[in-house]
């Protein structure tokens, strides 16, 4: 990831405000409360600051846990990584008041505790009612673990994740 890469993110979700008649700033620092283990995690980070905002507006981004959050970073991925050598794509994490650093704490615990339950049981373990962002975030933070395997399995929207014990090669 670049600087133009980042600048290009920042200025894409200002713009996006401003068609919504928000002018705020967009900080491109990794969050601070974000766990060391987790710190490779969300590419580049555009944190939303909230100073600007009135209470409605801040309730209108967290509602729903996050939802309008969720589309946004779906946008911003979609719209600027559309065309690009998939070397060259950069994930965007967009946060807004920790609840991106906060969710991505309580998935990292939720994955641990599912490999932990598998090694003990030795039986397939299901992680329902994730989106497919944390799907994949779910992926990525189990494929160093040797014992392990992930997939994921069933349809929109009750798809889920399956931690089970890999199949030796």
């Amino acid at each position: 990831m670049n600087d133009q890469q980042v600048i290009r993110g920042q200025e894409w979700l200002a713009t996006l405000f401003r068609h919504l008649g928000m002018i705020l700033q967009i900080d491109t620092a990794r969050p601070k409360t974000l766990p060391d283990q987790l710190s490779d995690f969300g590419g580049c980070w555009l944190t939303i600051d909230d100073q600007d905002l009135s209470p409605e507006q801040i309730d209108w981004l967290m509602e729903d846990q996050g939802q309008v959050l969720d589309a946004m970073q779906y946008l911003i991925n979609s719209t600027l990584n559309l065309g690009q050598d998939p070397s060259a794509r950069v994930s965007y994490t967009i946060e807004f008041r920790g609840l991106r650093a906060q969710r991505y704490t309580e998935l990292s615990n939720l994955a641990h505790q599912a490999v932990q339950k598998v090694l003990q049981t030795q039986q397939p373990y299901e992680l329902a009612s994730l989106s497919a962002v944390e799907r994949r975030l779910v992926h990525t933070m189990l494929v160093d673990e040797p014992q392990i395997e992930t997939y994921s399995q069933g349809e929109e929207p009750h798809r889920c994740l399956v931690v089970c014990l890999a199949t030796p090669s």
